[in-house]
């Protein structure tokens, strides 16, 4: 009764009407004696109460700690690591076998270990949960055989991308397009306005205010790093092609489907200077998906504040997916560009300004995907997005692309 309580004083500023029922229902509580917080004749705390109820919200609407949706890293050479979408409670057995399907590797031959940054390796053991928020500060995940040497050499070593598989091109460009969009949605919807003020706002957006954002964030920019990745690590050029006509059938998909966050990063990724170089793959690929890839990158123009984007976003009828990096980058240029207080009054033009901006999410939120995002759900299309092969650095990412093309 005490959590349904919270969240009719939730609903209360969407819907004032309730405001005689909740009386009714404070009456009832006081007699039942389940809201320590609200005691019998303290009318004038009523205010406060509400607020620091509100306040706490957000933790309620939240999944239990060991259900909630993260994206875990493991390293599995020096220069990459595999994203897999999972939930906070996953254990080593399990990412075990994740890495073994995903890295055609025998399971029993593989470890997992956290390596500080001191260098000393700690096994972790198969029922160890291999998530946690204090992972980070700690060290790194990384994935070993069982002498504790990494599961692969150096990304730039060619022969052992010569026998990697490419997957993906087995693979229906609608699944895969409609795979995202369901993670994608999963993620966003599970993201409170709140969070986007906290994270624009706070002193310190880490905080648990903003995890659902924070892993939406984080899976955004991990897409754009996998499209790089996969084009990449694809030595043969035909295969490589391929990729590409891949990706750009994917994100106008996604388009489509009005995922503009995936959408964004894949196009993102064929931008990033170490692909776009690769003229004889881009000459190879055919015109009318250089001409569909032209009208995608009309959306990522910046120019007139991000005009095309906004514009063609407005079309859209909920559900949908805003790029949500743009969406904080107008929160932070409101709160920066405006003072909060004017002679020591509040500016309440800023705060109406934040609150309109914010109040969109409510808005794309507002209905569910319908039939035109079913794709099928297979467990190799779901692996194919969930599970994410990235290198994550910058420099191995320009040799592999100077190795497929060198400079004239």
């Amino acid at each position: 009764m005490k959590t349904l309580y919270r969240y009719v004083l939730e609903d209360l500023y969407e819907f004032p009407s309730l405001e005689k029922d909740l009386k009714e229902f404070q009456k009832l509580l006081r007699r039942r004696h389940t809201v320590d917080d609200c005691p019998p004749n303290q009318k004038s705390k009523q205010t406060y109460q509400q607020m620091s109820l509100k306040e706490n919200s957000l933790q309620l609407r939240n999944s239990p700690a060991d259900q909630r949706e993260v994206i875990c890293c493991v390293y599995v050479s020096p220069d990459s690591y595999l994203s897999v979408h999972t939930h906070a409670a996953l254990e080593a057995r399990e990412l075990l076998r994740i890495l073994g399907l995903k890295l055609d590797k025998a399971e029993e031959d593989m470890v997992l270990a956290v390596v500080s940054h001191t260098g000393e390796r700690r096994m972790l053991q198969p029922s160890d949960c291999v998530y946690s928020e204090s992972l980070t500060p700690q060290g790194k995940l990384v994935a070993c055989h069982r002498d504790l040497t990494e599961i692969l050499p150096p990304l730039t070593d060619c022969a052992e991308l010569s026998r990697r598989p490419v997957r993906l091109l087995g693979i229906n460009t609608w699944d895969v397009a409609a795979a995202l969009t369901h993670l994608d949605w999963s993620l966003f919807k599970s993201i409170h306005e709140q969070e986007l003020v906290y994270y624009t706002l706070s002193r310190a957006p880490g905080s648990g205010h903003t995890a659902a954002l924070s892993v939406l964030l984080q899976r955004c920019n991990e897409v754009q790093q996998w499209v790089m990745s996969e084009v990449l690590m694809c030595m043969s050029l035909n295969k490589r092609v391929q990729l590409l006509k891949k990706f750009i059938k994917i994100a106008a998909h996604c388009k489509a489907q009005r995922n503009l966050n995936s959408a964004f990063a894949i196009i993102m990724g064929l931008n990033t200077a170490a692909v776009s170089r690769l003229n004889q793959t881009w000459e190879k690929c055919p015109g009318k998906f250089k001409k569909l890839f032209s009208e995608l990158e009309l959306i990522t123009d910046p120019s007139l504040n991000h005009k095309a984007y906004r514009e063609a976003f407005k079309r859209m009828k909920p559900p949908k997916i805003p790029f949500m990096p743009l969406l904080l980058k107008d929160i932070t240029f409101i709160h920066e560009g405006n003072k909060t207080f004017h002679d020591n009054l509040v500016n309440f033009e800023k705060l109406h300004m934040i609150a309109d901006t914010v109040r969109m999410i409510r808005h794309c939120q507002s209905d569910q995907p319908g039939n035109e995002v079913i794709g099928v759900d297979s467990a190799e299309v779901r692996a194919s997005v969930h599970y994410l092969h990235i290198i994550d650095n910058q420099q191995t990412l320009f040799e592999l692309s100077h190795k497929l093309e060198p400079r004239a």
